[in-house]
């Protein structure tokens, strides 16, 4: 059967033009050990700028997670995009399949770059949350910043079955909802990830073939995957220094969702925090800013 003209092929060739338009450049890092690391760097990092490391989640690489993101950061930041291993062009011949493993594999790849990142400020987002955590955790005095984006890292097991985290009880069943390997299963992750999903179901099944400070939480509030319960969790894990902001009416994809409202959130945090030594940002005011919500540090869930 001849197979249907490739969406997904044209869409990374779109976002490829773009990230090298914006001053990106693809490499490999060969870290020596089985384990390969592909990242979009800066092709002249700029000393007098602050680095950012964005990390992906499931479901895709790098470009399609962060594609419509990287154009509000370019101007303020020397910014890293890799994939993360087993996503995109990275890989490993190694057992470990742990987050701590992804972060040191991160870290080792930056500090391999003709101009070594020492020092950086993280967003990870959904199983990017959990390996910038981990990152975090791992390397105190190189990360500086930390957004985490609807990752369920105080999640317990038993969350899984008491609370019905996918509104399944399995986690192989989960497994195969995160990583879909055919048309419905992508459907159903697709229905799980928004709070008004596209239609995806239209498309003929070829096209779907104790830790660090500041802390930024962002969380979808209809979010399906890791409900936003596991948001008040973790605030109250990482306390004062923790700022969480709910995003009104979005799902898990809400950077999808909300793009406006994700990158308001995230420039706010991270780019008002260098303005002494950065350009003066554009003017990214929005009505629909206001549909997101801060909560302190005694706030409880009320969903």
């Amino acid at each position: 059967m001849p197979a249907c003209f490739s969406l997904t092929e044209t869409r990374n060739w779109c976002y490829r033009s773009a990230f090298s338009s914006s001053g990106l450049r693809s490499t490999v890092s060969d870290l020596q050990d089985g384990t390969v690391i592909h990242c979009w760097v800066p092709k002249s990092p700029d000393p007098t700028k602050p680095n950012l490391l964005l990390i992906h989640g499931f479901g895709a690489n790098a470009l399609w997670q962060w594609g419509d993101v990287i154009r509000h950061f370019v101007p303020h930041f020397n910014l890293y995009v890799p994939d993360l291993v087993f996503f995109g062009d990275s890989f490993t011949t190694r057992p470990d399949r742990t987050e701590g493993f992804q972060a040191r594999s991160l870290m080792r790849a930056l500090q391999r770059q003709p101009s070594p990142v020492r020092k950086l400020s993280v967003v990870g987002l959904s199983y990017g949350g959990f390996v910038g955590y981990s990152m975090a955790a791992q390397f105190r005095d190189a990360v500086d910043r930390v957004v985490i984006c609807c990752s369920g890292v105080c999640m317990e097991e038993k969350d899984l079955k008491e609370d019905g985290i996918f509104s399944v009880s399995d986690l192989e069943e989960a497994a195969k909802i995160l990583v879909p390997q055919c048309p419905d299963k992508l459907r159903e992750l697709v229905g799980y990830a928004f709070f008004r999903p596209p239609p995806v179901g239209l498309l003929p099944p070829c096209l779907l073939t104790d830790f660090i400070e500041p802390t930024l939480i962002i969380w979808g509030e209809k979010d399906q995957v890791f409900p936003v319960e596991l948001a008040y969790r973790m605030k109250r894990h990482v306390g004062e220094n923790a700022e969480l902001q709910v995003i009104k009416n979005a799902g898990h994809a809400f950077n999808v969702e909300k793009p406006k409202e994700f990158v308001k959130l995230l420039r706010t945090f991270l780019v008002d925090s260098y303005s002494s030594k950065l350009p003066a940002s554009g003017n990214d005011s929005n009505p629909n800013h206001k549909h997101t919500e801060e909560c302190n540090g005694t706030a409880t869930a009320s969903h």
